[in-house]
């Protein structure tokens, strides 16, 4: 068995197929969760003492020291899609990020990856991807070896994305296409990405590099809603919503996340700022293929969760017939 390897945010929906990577790498994997009693199902995916849960918060220091200790690599899956009490996109994504590398680079790690976002930029006016790439800094900075992984939307049986949307379809007779449903998105798996994590902590190549991580299509927003209405055998009218009419509607979510923190919005304003730009993997730069990881067809996957959300399920017959 290799050494021990700190992953925070790991009972995430990421983090479960990160955890399962790396235990199949013979790790052993300490997995830092804010509700550890929520989390025993990650047990299971490795050898019997493989992986141990601990509770840890990145907003608190003495936390963030505690579960890096011993550590010999780490991996900070922290994010959150939007803001609710003290759960900020800053708190979280820079000043989270920072001290987790600080505190493992004192605790002797030797690898370091960071979970960032394609379109991650100090200069953007989305606070989620404006943070995100605050969070890159404050990480190079404490931790220059650190490895950076910038995936695009991700997709898989537990994601919010199509799930939130088949969810939507079922229950109202349209659907929203956000500034006209034209951004461009490059969905990538989720299994992809926890394979992409594991394949840089097995090569000390990547360290101190960034890579985009994107699936082989690109599609217009519009094209996975048309996409996902097929995998689900629904009919809904496609509704192009004007840029200022979604800021309204963002706008309308941001408040209930201020009365209502514990109930995940529609949609928020910032959510429509980042729907507002492509989120499409440069070209240019290292992705999946430079970790040896093939990309999973979108269209391979989405039967595989999407069928709950057609009437008569699984057994429903295809689509015309």
């Amino acid at each position: 068995m290799q050494g021990l390897v700190t992953v925070i945010g790991g009972s995430g929906f990421l983090g479960r197929y990160v955890v399962r990577a790396l235990a199949k790498q013979g790790w052993r994997i300490r997995v830092g969760v804010r509700r550890p009693h929520l989390a025993h199902e990650l047990r299971v995916m490795g050898d019997v003492g493989q992986i141990e849960l601990i509770q840890t918060n990145m907003r608190y220091p003495d936390s963030v020291a505690r579960v890096v200790e011993g550590s010999q690599a780490c991996v900070n899956l922290v994010g959150v899609l939007y803001q609710a009490g003290k759960q900020g996109f800053h708190a979280l994504h820079v000043d989270g990020a920072r001290a987790l590398a600080e505190q493992a680079k004192a605790a002797g790690a030797q690898r370091f990856v960071q979970i960032s976002a394609i379109g991650a930029d100090t200069a953007s006016p989305s606070q989620y991807a404006s943070t995100k790439g605050g969070g890159e800094a404050a990480v190079r900075e404490a931790f220059p070896g650190a490895t950076i992984l910038r995936p695009s939307i991700v997709f898989g049986p537990e994601d919010d994305f199509f799930n939130r949307f088949a969810a939507m379809a079922a229950m109202s007779p349209v659907l929203p296409l956000i500034g006209g449903g034209g951004t461009r998105m490059q969905p990538v798996y989720v299994g992809d990405v926890g394979s992409a994590v594991a394949a840089c902590l097995a090569d000390p190549a990547t360290a101190g590099h960034t890579y985009e991580l994107g699936g082989p299509g690109v599609y217009t927003f519009k094209q996975l809603m048309e996409l996902m209405l097929r995998e689900i055998h629904s009919r809904r009218m496609l509704v192009p919503i004007p840029t200022p009419a979604a800021k309204l509607m963002g706008r309308v979510g941001d408040l209930q996340t201020m009365v209502l923190p514990f109930l995940p919005p529609q949609i928020t304003l910032d959510q429509v700022l980042m729907l507002g730009r492509d989120n499409v993997a440069d070209p240019a730069a290292p992705g999946l293929q430079a970790l040896g990881v093939t990309p999973t067809p979108l269209e391979g996957v989405l039967p595989g969760y999407l069928w709950k959300y057609r009437r008569g399920g699984q057994f429903a017959p295809p689509e015309g017939a």
